[in-house]
């Protein structure tokens, strides 16, 4: 087994691109790599990204924000490489599926191309997506997947799946030191409200009154990992040696059913809130649990951060993102 850093992960001095840096994910991993003493170098087109995820981190000198789109090449000196760019909820990544697949896949043969030039270490964020509606249950990283290749989803689906062939493909022809992470469901604050993800949804819904939508009975099972329990994971993958790759699964192993997330959303935000069931999506996995015994071995990591913790902490960034009037409801 390829070993980590124990704890942490990058050591600070480096210059560090994230692309997708003002999304969700993306601003809490600049933030981290800040604080550890990089210069970062944010890059987003803002269409699910936001200023606001990042406006705090405007007044560091070691902070850079570029707009960019990483479908377009781009020529920077840097020393490691996180690829976040790509919409991940369903409401985003369908509105343009063609869009979608040229930003796993074109954004992936761009930065791949950039770390070549730079010889730069590059981290590709990879997704659950990539076992689809999956006949194995837990999920570990030897599962082929099985998923639609012309189904409403594969556009993230696929593509995420092409970027990973990429970049194992690079690593076996040009020697690039790649590292793979697949991630499972994630929540957290500066989640998009309408992002159209089960947690944002279930909490704004309960915050405004509506009625809370579940698709299906709502027996289908997801498992939800808190976004800075992520981006440790991120930082200790990043922290390996050359020898390590993934692809390895991050998430939280703890599976729970929509009904059951319905139940605790309403439960911790006092709502009245009904639920008002809905015909189940296409292509719609029915069961998604990771299996991490390999983050635990070869990185040391697991999620620290219950269900509840998290999602208190979540409810209390979408209670100030309404009050502040950033969302209208309906």
């Amino acid at each position: 087994m390829n070993n980590a850093i124990p704890s942490g992960g990058t050591i600070g001095d480096k210059r560090i691109l994230v692309t997708g840096g003002a999304g969700f994910l993306g601003s809490h991993l600049c933030e981290r790599l800040l604080n550890e003493g990089n210069e970062v170098i944010c890059m987003d087109n803002y269409f699910t990204g936001s200023k606001r995820n990042i406006q705090h981190l405007m007044g560091n000198p070691s902070f850079e924000l570029l707009r960019h789109d990483v479908t377009f090449p781009i020529y920077l000196e840097i020393d490691e490489i996180y690829n976040l760019a790509c919409p991940a909820s369903p409401v985003h990544y369908q509105h343009d599926p063609v869009q979608t697949t040229k930003t796993s896949v074109h954004g992936a043969i761009n930065m791949l191309g950039l770390a070549k030039r730079t010889n730069a270490k590059i981290f590709q964020a990879s997704t659950s997506e990539v076992y689809g509606d999956p006949k194995v249950h837990p999920q570990h990283e030897s599962y082929w997947g099985h998923v639609n290749p012309i189904g409403f989803r594969s556009c993230y689906d696929e593509g995420k799946r092409c970027a990973e062939t990429l970049f194992f493909d690079y690593r076996r022809q040009h020697n690039l030191r790649i590292k793979v992470g697949r991630i499972f469901n994630t929540y957290g604050p500066r989640m998009h409200p309408n992002d159209g993800r089960v947690v944002s949804n279930f909490i704004v819904q309960a915050l405004t009154g509506q009625s809370i939508t579940i698709y299906g009975k709502g027996d289908q099972t997801r498992s939800f990992c808190y976004c800075l329990d992520l981006i440790e994971a991120f930082v200790r993958i990043m922290g390996t040696d050359d020898s390590f790759t993934g692809p390895v699964n991050i998430g939280n192993p703890h599976e729970f059913t929509i009904l059951q997330l319905a139940e605790k959303v309403i439960e911790l935000t006092n709502s009245s809130s009904k639920l008002v069931f809905k015909d189940l999506p296409s292509d719609d996995p029915t069961q998604r649990r990771p299996d991490i015994t390999y983050a635990r071995e070869a990185l040391g990591w697991e999620p620290k951060i219950n269900l509840e913790e998290g999602l208190g902490k979540t409810i209390k960034y979408f209670e100030q993102t309404l009050s502040e009037g950033n969302y209208k409801a309906g």
